[in-house]
């Protein structure tokens, strides 16, 4: 088996919000991924003395250790076992029922001899390859499917689309959020890689239209990790008119975590 990482901040003066691990239990049966994109807050109050870093960090620890330390517990009861965990770890200082408190999306896979198992919550994204060169995407498409008018950080809160039906939903301070996740089921014989990014580095397709997913795919497994991250660097500094960019960050976090069997 064969793992790769690169996790790059948008911007080298401030923390790198996305969070990113690949558990291998010592036993040698499977292993798991987890990938948290942190979400940037609005200036102005959150109702939490803590940064998001701070968060995915808190999320993404409780994560990797409950899909290694359980792996008869479903990726769903997990997240809600880790965010249950993570908001009792600062409910006695932070307004947890606040719109802004910190927040990420979420793309876990989780591996055995028989299966592989998947779960994502909002805009990262899970790409998994079949023997037969055949690629899947697996994505929770809630949020691209909302009007373009309203994708803005601050519009989204106030017109109430975030964690509300007819919205889409993030991991923040709620547990009940991890029944509202993407999952499923494979054949651990029907996968020979995944690959699990964060919206940083699906931009590649999703924003700058460069390729197909089986294209960045095979950026990935062919050049590297670190090259799909740099090549939306180059694609994000030539959009000097922001045709494709618009109203998005020049540059985000870009996380890409590969897994070949």
């Amino acid at each position: 088996m064969r793992t790769e990482l690169v996790s790059e901040p948008g911007d080298a003066a401030r923390p790198n919000e996305d969070f990113a691990s690949v558990g291998l239990p010592a036993s040698g049966q499977g292993g798991a991924v987890v990938v948290l994109d942190g979400v940037t807050p609005p200036r102005g109050a959150t109702g939490c003395l803590h940064s998001v870093p701070w968060f995915t960090a808190r999320l993404g620890g409780a994560l990797t250790e409950l899909t290694v330390s359980l792996p008869d517990v479903p990726l769903a009861e997990a997240l809600s076992l880790a965010l249950a965990r993570t908001a009792e770890a600062h409910r006695g200082t932070c307004d947890l029922s606040h719109p802004r408190t910190p927040q990420a999306t979420v793309v876990m896979a989780r591996w055995s001899p028989e299966t592989v198992e998947y779960l994502i919550l909002s805009d990262s994204a899970l790409l998994v390859e079949s023997p037969d060169g055949t690629l899947t995407p697996y994505l929770d498409d809630r949020l691209s499917l909302l009007p373009r008018s309203a994708l803005a950080t601050d519009e989204m809160i106030d017109a109430g689309l975030r964690n509300k039906e007819g919205g889409f939903f993030t991991a923040a301070a709620d547990p009940s959020v991890a029944s509202r996740a993407v999952t499923g089921s494979l054949p651990r014989a029907e996968v020979r890689a995944l690959a699990a990014l964060t919206d940083g580095a699906t931009r590649w397709v999703d924003t700058f239209a460069a390729g197909e997913w089986s294209d960045l795919f095979d950026v990935v497994r062919k050049e590297g990790a670190q090259s799909l991250v740099d090549q939306v660097r180059a694609l994000e500094l030539a959009d000097a008119d922001r045709a494709f960019l618009r109203r998005g960050k020049t540059h985000d976090d870009a996380t890409v975590v590969f897994v070949e069997f």
